[in-house]
């Protein structure tokens, strides 16, 4: 048996769980702390809608380099050049107090996340082939408890230092943590320099802009919550703090169903009936805000919460399995995919913030993730098992 697959269990885990916690406090930290940071440093809604679109769109853009980038940054110097990115970003956050600062400090912890995020599909798909939606739907949930641990300490770290940036920069712990992990603790394995396949990418591929597009728009109700829910929460007269654990809660059901889901339906080759569902949880979550905004906010954003949660860990899944017997290829299609589809997903929070702008309220914003949410249910109908083979006749090469 190979060294990464003797190593693939517990320890694989414990490092996939490490890693994947430090992928999203640099987002969900900014909403609860949204106004005092404008306060400070004058930003306006639009322009505090990088703060969420740039990291997102660095996901997006990285990944689509990374044919070219493996053929001189091997798996565990792009993980350590991640983990660094994020960590010394966290750090600078702590110390700075202008926007334009800021802003570029989320532009380097983009760069640190969209490393690691192009990795980790492929990562994950090697160590855990047999359990492979299971294993998707451990690092999902990993990928976002972190984020709603970020979202309910942040306002508390930031409240006790007496700073915002505090509540920002105290992130570069976890950080820290996974990096000295990855150096002790990483199967050997992950030192190679490339696999065969990780060269492949998919630009002329029709199916894999189709699995791009819909993991884009499938999830960018996610960068909208993330970045506009607590806004939107203080806007109705909540609390920094109460827009926080809102984030928290619905973290706590992405969790649910990034996990939850995949278990319940393990059996099942066909991923359209978890996806259907998962989208049918968000559509009646983000109709809920829309009609009656103030009633159940609670039961609104669990709902949108789950269906979040279990479209990233399926969609992800999804577009794995297109090519399941050919695991670096399978891998190199995952960032292909996320570069694409992370670029649409940050353009989302800046269209919604856009529409909060001009709107003067935030029920625009969730009338465009309804409709993007209608459009992503009929989508979903084409991805039928037996057209995986056929979908991916074509497999270009960078060279």
């Amino acid at each position: 048996m190979n060294a990464h697959l003797s190593r693939s269990g517990a320890l694989g885990g414990l490092l996939v769980v490490a890693v994947a916690i430090n992928l999203r406090p640099i987002l969900t930290s900014i909403g609860p702390l949204l106004e005092e940071i404008r306060n400070s440093t004058g930003l306006g809604y639009q322009q505090a809608a990088l703060l969420t679109a740039l990291p997102v769109l660095c996901m997006g853009l990285v990944p689509l380099l990374q044919p070219w980038l493996r053929r001189w940054l091997s798996e565990h110097h792009g993980m350590v050049a991640g983990l660094a990115a994020i960590a010394l970003a966290c750090t600078w956050r702590l110390f700075l107090h202008s926007g334009t600062a800021l802003i570029a400090s989320a532009a380097l912890a983009g760069l640190g996340v969209a490393f690691i995020q192009a990795l980790m599909p492929g990562l994950v798909n090697r160590w855990f082939s047999k359990r492979l939606a299971l294993a998707m739907g451990v690092y999902s949930a990993a990928l976002m408890s972190g984020g709603g641990i970020a979202a309910v300490l942040g306002p508390r770290v930031a409240e006790t230092a007496g700073h915002w940036q505090a509540g920002l920069g105290v992130w570069l712990l976890p950080a820290l943590l996974a990096l000295v992990l990855w150096c002790m603790a990483r199967p050997r394995s992950a030192q190679e320099r490339s696999d065969p396949g990780t060269g492949r990418h998919f630009f002329r591929s029709r199916r894999a802009w189709l699995l791009a597009g819909y993991f884009g728009l499938i999830n960018g109700g996610y960068t909208s919550m993330v970045a506009w829910l607590p806004a939107y929460y203080r806007q109705i007269g909540g609390s920094a703090q109460g827009g926080g654990e809102l984030i928290g809660f619905m973290t706590l059901f992405q969790v649910l169903g990034a996990l939850g889901l995949p278990l319940l339906l393990r059996r099942l080759a066909d991923r359209r009936p978890g996806l259907l569902l998962a989208l049918l949880s968000q559509l009646l979550g983000f109709v809920g805000l829309l009609l009656a905004p103030s009633l159940w906010s609670g039961l609104w954003v669990a709902l949108i919460g789950f269906g979040l949660g279990a479209c990233f860990s399926l969609s992800l899944t999804l577009t794995l399995e297109h090519l399941r017997d050919k695991p670096a290829a399978a891998g190199a299609l995952a960032a292909f995919v996320q570069g694409i589809g992370f670029i649409i997903t940050g353009i989302i929070p800046y269209l919604t913030g856009w529409l909060r702008d001009i709107s003067g309220d935030f029920q625009a914003s969730w009338l465009l993730l309804t409709l993007t949410v209608v459009l992503m249910l009929v989508v979903t109908l084409r991805f039928s098992p037996g057209g995986y083979a056929s979908a991916m006749t074509t497999m270009p090469s960078a060279r």
